[in-house]
């Protein structure tokens, strides 16, 4: 039979009747059921295939499949013999968080936040509501009476908090009267809400709400024979899951089902072959490998891996594109000057040594750079390449090596960057700012400076005043990325690095050492230091430039003084003046 590369699919049965590109990931099922955890929470990046492999352990275990075990011969998992003695035998409820959002996303103000809320969990509720309907023929049963089929007419979108936070564990009961026995629940997603949660500032409101969901569904549920959870993100326990003191948790530095998610090098490349592709392979690792799951590495993401197969040898960025990618946005462009400060490393193809925590504490995002990293290591924008042994410093904190994972993702940040600065005509201004600084015209590099400063500054929480210090910092290491993914081709962009007797703001740096080269300088106005106006500003930063001499690296790379550009940029509210100095 032919197979179909079809997109899109999380549906098992679907994927099987239709002939669709599956490879085998059956033994999670194995694996899941020898481990015999009560609750399992597993997080995997977004795309790599745990959706599908929730509706496979429903389509295994539910009753409603008691006559499909065809389904599964030849697959993994039917090579148990009791295992196959347990398909079809279990009353399985399947929920799946994936599509709850924020209905009044990008408006602020308590009022905003009430009605973000209230959509919140009128979309948990309604998901749970469904979750009854498909079981609701049981009701017809003489098991129950008519306060049984009272309440479970009651379960909708508009119940209560109080029955939302019960309804799980209910129809479990319910579930056990009925079928005789224990009820296997599934939740996908899980943590889909607690992020649009933190986005749009109702955190503690959603908190409180899943905490009670997830204690009564997971934990107070004597109908429930097993769970299992997924997400992205491994939310700090002291949060919703602060009385789940069984659930067994499995990150990606986890060995546990290590290969179950995602497809391995050897699975990959014997798809390229099936295909036709196998040429390619050299080219599909520099793009889409680099994921590391426990102590398996070469680990690609199905979603990209079907995609090319599908374009028929098209390299695109198929994973990054399939989401907005909000979170991290907002994470870096917010973030402090460090935060940009390693965006520029990576985007150099570097890596940056930090701590990583994977219980992402949401309530730290903003003040904790740290926390940054670790959400997007369990992201899947980040890998990790190696880990640094405890100190006496750092007793019990473990070091991580970063780097992107791929140049699928290189490409998703560079464009993210770019998006920064893409409202109105800001590209165009940057263009032409970057050619009015080659040509020395620096009439011209102030007027499209300005213009970039009115459109961006307001993106990286500029300041207007002294006390403000880092917050121009975050609009220059904005624009240094800016910088960098526009001249990557030509020039090496640097910034806060040592060169003399100090820490130079930004250098840009050409290949071809005959060309120029250019050192930056950012300064706030500042009355204590009789800076009466922008001009005295620009004075003392070229001031600065001079005593403390940055060119020094410049000169140790053997540059011509000549080619040496200094410049100073002095800024008040979203005014900018840049003066300079050439050699």
């Amino acid at each position: 039979m032919e197979v179909k590369y079809g997109l899109g699919y999380q549906n098992y049965e679907d994927m099987m009747t239709n002939h669709i590109f599956y490879i085998d990931k059956t033994s999670f099922i194995k694996e899941w059921w020898d481990y015999a955890d009560k609750v399992t929470l597993i997080t995997r990046p977004r795309r790599f295939g745990k959706t599908l492999n929730m509706n496979t352990v429903e389509c295994f275990f539910s009753n409603k499949y008691k006559d499909k075990g065809i389904l599964f011969e030849g697959r993994k998992v039917w090579e148990d013999e009791n295992l196959r003695k347990l398909q079809g035998t279990f009353p399985v409820i399947f929920m799946t968080f994936a599509g709850v959002k924020s209905g009044f996303a990008g408006k602020t103000g308590e009022d905003a936040k009430q009605k973000n809320t209230e959509q919140m969990k009128i979309s948990v509720k309604r998901i749970i509501a469904m979750a009854y309907q498909k079981f609701k023929d049981m009701m017809k049963s003489g098991m129950f009476d008519d306060s049984d089929r009272e309440y479970y007419a009651s379960i909708t979108a508009n119940m209560s908090d109080e029955m939302a936070a019960t309804a799980v564990s209910t129809l479990s009961m319910y579930l056990e009267r009925y079928y005789g026995k224990k009820v296997i629940i599934l939740l996908d997603e899980y943590d889909t809400p607690m992020q649009e949660a933190w986005l749009y500032g109702y955190w503690e409101e959603a908190v409180t709400f899943f905490k009670s969901f997830f204690v009564n569904t997971f934990k107070n549920n004597d109908s429930m024979e097993r769970g299992l959870i997924t997400g992205i993100t491994r939310i700090s326990k002291e949060s919703i899951f602060s009385e789940l003191n069984h659930l067994k948790v499995v990150t990606t530095t986890s060995d546990e089902y290590a290969a179950c998610f995602g497809f391995t090098e050897t699975e990959v490349f014997q798809a390229l072959d099936d295909a036709g592709l196998g040429s390619h392979k050299e080219g599909v690792k520099k793009w889409y490998d680099g994921f590391t799951f426990g102590k398996h590495t070469d680990i690609y993401n199905p979603w990209s891996i079907a995609s090319f197969i599908r374009s028929r040898g098209k390299y695109e960025t198929y994973w990054a594109n399939t989401s907005s990618n909000d979170l991290v946005n907002a994470l870096i462009q917010t973030g402090d000057a460090d935060a940009k400060k390693a965006v520029e490393d990576l985007l150099a193809g570097k890596s940056f040594t930090a701590p990583i925590d994977e219980q992402i504490v949401f309530s730290q995002l903003k003040g904790n750079t740290n926390a940054i990293w670790s959400l997007l290591l369990a992201s899947g924008y980040l890998k990790m390449i190696e880990t640094e042994p405890f100190t006496e410093e750092r007793v019990g904190e473990i070091q991580y090596s970063l780097t992107l994972t791929n140049r699928e993702v290189l490409l998703m940040f560079k464009n993210m960057v770019r998006g920064w600065f893409g409202r109105d005509k800001t590209p165009v201004y940057y263009n032409e700012f970057i050619n009015a600084l080659l040509n020395d015209n620096v009439r011209k590099m102030n007027s499209f400076m300005n213009k970039i400063a009115l459109n961006t500054f307001s993106a990286f929480d500029a300041g207007n005043k002294p006390s403000e210090e880092t917050e121009p910092e975050k609009f220059y290491h904005g624009f240094v990325l800016g910088m960098i993914v526009n001249l990557a081709d030509r020039y090496k962009v640097t910034s806060n690095r040592e060169s003399g007797y100090g820490r130079y703001d930004v250098m840009i740096e050409p290949f071809d050492k005959n060309e120029k080269a250019f050192i930056f300088e950012f300064k706030v106005l500042d009355e204590d230091d009789d800076e009466e106006k922008l001009e005295d500003t620009v004075a003392n930063t070229l001031a600065q430039i001079e005593e403390k001499q940055y060119e020094a690296v410049l000169i140790a790379d053997g540059f011509d003084l000549e080619n040496i550009r200094k410049y100073g940029f002095a800024f008040q509210g979203k005014r900018c003046l840049i003066g300079g100095v050439t050699m």
